[in-house]
């Protein structure tokens, strides 16, 4: 990978982040959730790691949280490295264009949801990784730590726990796709790993780290392992750019300029191939609920540094 060398990111990220430590955050933290709605609300943290593997970082970057819907990358990409293009026969790569939990849209496309990152799509990919692994939440953590360079990475359980006891309309969403015939295994199976998948917690520093195999065309930086072909590396990153804010991607794109991922939890992963993997997390959420100081760091970094995609 090539990098802009001449770029100061450590004293972009202190300038960023003193300039939203004073900015009113009119964000609210997800309740819908149980055990999120007991995180600090105030906590903000930085992480960026550049093509060198240099690491930058303010705030509170060290401390770990819920990733929640930025997982299913992962679990999209570990999909794809078991069943490669077919996986899109069941999927597709559109912007959903409607909630993320749509009931209405879903069944008007026959159960084939419109994407891999709205629950519905999630969910498939669930069902993948249970039907090609023994312990497919073993061989999901396995694989996240080997990304991570953190053997101890791991899920939440009362995280995990609380979105089970609340998850009514991904049940709906996961009986409707049974019904047309595009989930394959026990529905409560299923839901069980996706409500697994999505509460994974890292720190900002670990989850920079998970996702640099985005930055470096598939391949992890940290073992020189090819953790997805370039080509599907390509399109991960270009679904995360479609469809990686709920309805708020298009605002992302214009605003930011990067491939990358939210989550209910606060946290954004954004990628900007060949230069750098950051993160940022800021438990209030926007109306779209997408983290509502985070999109504005984002969009200060890329513009302090002159490093969107476009």
């Amino acid at each position: 990978m090539t990098n802009k060398a001449h770029i100061n990111y450590q004293l972009i990220l202190e300038q960023v982040f003193d300039k939203m430590t004073g900015l009113e955050n009119s964000g609210q933290v997800a309740t819908y959730i149980p055990q999120l709605a007991k995180v600090d609300a105030n906590k903000l943290g930085i992480h960026l790691i550049d093509s060198e593997q240099s690491h930058y970082s303010v705030g509170d970057a060290c401390e770990k949280f819920s990733i929640q819907s930025i997982a299913k990358v992962l679990s999209l990409t570990l999909a794809l490295k078991a069943r490669g293009d077919s996986l899109w026969q069941r999927v597709g790569v559109e912007p959903s264009g409607s909630a993320f939990n749509s009931l209405v849209q879903l069944e008007y496309e026959k159960g084939r949801p419109r994407n891999p990152f709205i629950n519905a799509g999630a969910i498939v990919v669930c069902d993948v990784l249970i039907s090609e692994y023994r312990q497919p939440k073993s061989e999901l953590l396995k694989f996240i730590r080997a990304l991570s360079g953190n053997a101890k990475l791991s899920f939440d359980p009362a995280v995990a726990e609380s979105e089970k006891r609340t998850s009514y309309r991904n049940n709906a969403l996961a009986h409707l796709m049974k019904d047309f015939g595009n989930i394959d295994n026990d529905i409560e199976t299923v839901l069980d790993l996706y409500c697994y998948l999505c509460s994974i917690e890292m720190t900002c520093q670990e989850m920079a780290q998970t996702f640099m195999y985005l930055a470096d065309n598939g391949v992890n930086p940290l073992t020189g392992e090819v953790v997805v072909s370039s080509i599907e590396a390509k399109r991960i990153n270009a679904i995360m750019q479609l469809c990686g804010f709920y309805d708020e991607a298009g605002e992302f794109s214009f605003t930011v300029g990067l491939p990358g991922k939210s989550g209910v939890g606060g946290g954004i992963i954004a990628i900007h191939p060949k230069h750098y993997s950051v993160a940022v997390w800021s438990p209030k959420l926007n109306s779209k609920g997408n983290s509502f100081i985070g999109m504005k760091v984002l969009e200060a970094i890329t513009t302090i540094s002159q490093s969107s995609i476009f």
